[in-house]
């Protein structure tokens, strides 16, 4: 054999072992209309929780134990709110002082929450620490604590004020947090952003003179450990609380829950074949309606570098027929009812038997950082099936 049909032949063989073109291009057609799919979902979830895009992941950052603690009493394990009366509003975040001052003065950041939000309650926490061990036998017993806002009462004159927003008495040798209301402060820096100059503590004795700094201490971003931070607390209400479905008993079990069933990732197993998957699809098409698993892994979606908890959490689906006659066992409303019997007497002609939809929606809740490194915990409605109903 020549070395030119040498080449032809080699040149053959590999044209020959080449997928024809137009199924390379389907494939990337398809790859590509995949890739938007998964794109244009993902934007849409955001939008379910309030983001344009998401966060931007800032390393192993811990949050903060007093925010991990009001998760932990406003959700259960999945997330999902056991009570929605027990957090006020719908979202809580936590802002480290920004100033870092040698002085007893915090500032905070507050550009990352909206204008529109209402604003219920903020609060400021120090923490306080041990007075030195040269001074625990001093005489107080007690200090007055008090917390100013800082005004800039003549701007041309750069003459500074201050507004007393909250005072108590503590006791001089305890330690740990303490928490002061300043929510008439961040009410006003929320309508004039250029007037939040800050805070001011103040320890007095009971006399009213000034106190020892030495004495009486607290923990300052300088030189303490992130947990002892000084931190403002800011509930708000975004406006979005109002539901239809939500349910007062998170733990309330429906006749149609099937939570026993095993959870299911949002992709699904893929180890099924097509074939048994089918014959899956209508075994379960044939039973009645009911709840079925529907776990949303937030690993999965790309996220987890962002949330703190939950991991993921059980959406639930309902799925099943709604045959004649329906039964009070699944929760049919009047109005399915009546176009059941309809359907089964083919009074009209087109009329199709009811629907298997969530008749309970609960909320769930996330705790996140945002993009200024902030812990958010923000509630969000109508995200988890609590159970389902011909309708």
């Amino acid at each position: 054999m020549t070395l030119l049909a040498f080449a032809l032949a080699a040149v053959a063989c590999v044209a020959a072992a080449r997928p024809p073109l137009g199924l390379l291009e389907n494939h990337f057609t398809a790859e590509t209309e995949s890739e938007e799919v998964r794109s244009a979902a993902i934007k849409r979830l955001l939008e379910v929780f309030g983001m344009e895009d998401p966060p931007a992941v800032h390393g192993h950052k811990q949050a903060p134990q007093y925010m991990l603690d009001l998760y932990n009493t406003v959700a259960d394990v999945d997330g999902v709110t056991k009570d929605p009366y027990l957090l006020e509003g719908n979202t809580v975040r936590s802002f480290f002082d920004k100033l870092h001052s040698e002085q007893v003065e915090f500032r905070f950041n507050l550009s990352s929450v909206a204008r529109s939000e209402k604003v219920l309650t903020a609060e400021l926490h120090l923490f306080k620490l041990r007075p030195q061990s040269t001074l625990t036998f001093n005489r107080h017993h007690f200090c007055q604590v008090s917390i100013y806002q800082l005004l800039d009462t003549s701007r041309n004159n750069k003459t500074q004020g201050r507004k007393l927003l909250s005072s108590r008495l503590i006791p001089v040798h305890s330690t740990g947090w303490e928490v002061f209301t300043i929510t008439q402060a961040v009410r006003s820096w929320m309508v004039d952003e250029d007037s939040n100059l800050g805070l001011h503590v103040v320890v007095r004795t009971l006399g009213g003179s000034a106190m020892d700094m030495k004495m009486i201490r607290f923990a300052s971003g300088r030189t303490h450990h992130q947990s002892k931070q000084p931190m403002l607390v800011l509930f708000t209400d975004d406006g979005r609380r109002a539901t239809t479905l939500e349910s007062l008993d998170p733990n309330d079990t429906a006749a149609t829950d099937t939570s026993s069933l095993p959870q299911t990732p949002m992709s699904g197993p893929s180890s099924r074949t097509a074939r048994s998957l089918d014959y899956a699809e209508e075994e379960t098409a044939s039973l009645p309606c009911q709840r079925q698993p529907l776990y949303v892994d937030f690993e999965e979606i790309g996220w987890s570098g962002w949330i703190v908890s939950p991991r993921g959490y059980n959406a639930y689906h309902c799925k099943g027929s709604c045959p004649f006659p329906l039964g009070q066992n699944m929760r049919p409303t009047n109005h399915a009812t009546v176009q059941s019997i309809i359907n089964a007497l083919k009074l009209i002609k087109g009329i199709e038997t009811p629907c298997c939809v969530p008749d309970k929606l609960f909320s769930i809740n996330l705790l996140y950082f945002d993009d200024d490194e902030n812990v958010v915990l923000k509630q969000y409605n109508d995200m988890v099936a609590g159970s389902c109903g011909c309708h």
